[in-house]
């Protein structure tokens, strides 16, 4: 029996990957666009993550799958952080936030500009029941974007397990093997097949 979990998110760059690493492993129900965008006003990600699940159990009555992602840079006392996708502004696009970071960034040395991206994936049950699994992958800020794939922050996140390119530069597959929300998901899968 295939688990069914409606996607919380509403970003379809966010859902394409969840799909492509939780493939085989749930049936993946696509957010009802009825649902109004909940407002994640939480302190952590794991909150966040919480009350996006929670509002698509309550809206749909089925089990939700959420995940909240921030990028914690070193630098800057880990700003972003959990404001990563509402750096520059609650409307900010890719660009504005890439813009603010780098603009943040200008003149600290490469060795100074450590980060890591955390992924917390959350499953919440319309019995209240969760499972949490977390991601992190640990890297550096580029001095300038790089490469055309991917999106938000890929472009200037270079992954201290790869080979000096940033995310953006590399394939959906070396992306997934490397990054946050394919290490939280990876570690999520597993949990959820102990609850079918």
């Amino acid at each position: 029996m295939t688990l069914r979990l409606v996607c919380a998110s509403a970003n379809p760059d966010k859902v394409a990957e969840i799909a492509e690493v939780l493939d085989g492993h749930v049936e993946l129900v696509a957010r009802p666009a009825q649902v109004p965008d909940v407002v994640e006003d939480g302190d952590t990600l794991e909150a966040n993550a919480r009350l996006k699940a929670t509002a698509l159990v309550a809206a749909t009555g089925l089990a939700a799958v959420a995940d909240d992602t921030g990028l914690f840079v070193d630098a800057l006392d880990g700003a972003p952080g959990v404001r990563a996708a509402r750096y520059a502004g609650e409307s900010a696009t890719y660009a504005d936030n890439t813009a603010k970071l780098l603009a943040a960034l200008a003149g600290v040395d490469a060795e100074r500009r450590t980060a890591r991206f955390v992924t917390v994936a959350l499953v919440r049950w319309p019995d209240g029941r969760e499972v949490v699994a977390h991601g992190v992958v640990e890297g550096r800020i580029a001095d300038q974007p790089a490469g055309e794939r991917g999106w938000g922050y890929d472009p200037v996140f270079a992954p201290a397990d790869g080979d000096g390119r940033t995310f953006a530069e590399m394939t959906a597959d070396e992306k997934h093997a490397l990054s946050h929300r394919g290490r939280a998901f990876r570690a999520l899968a597993p949990r959820l097949a102990e609850e079918v």
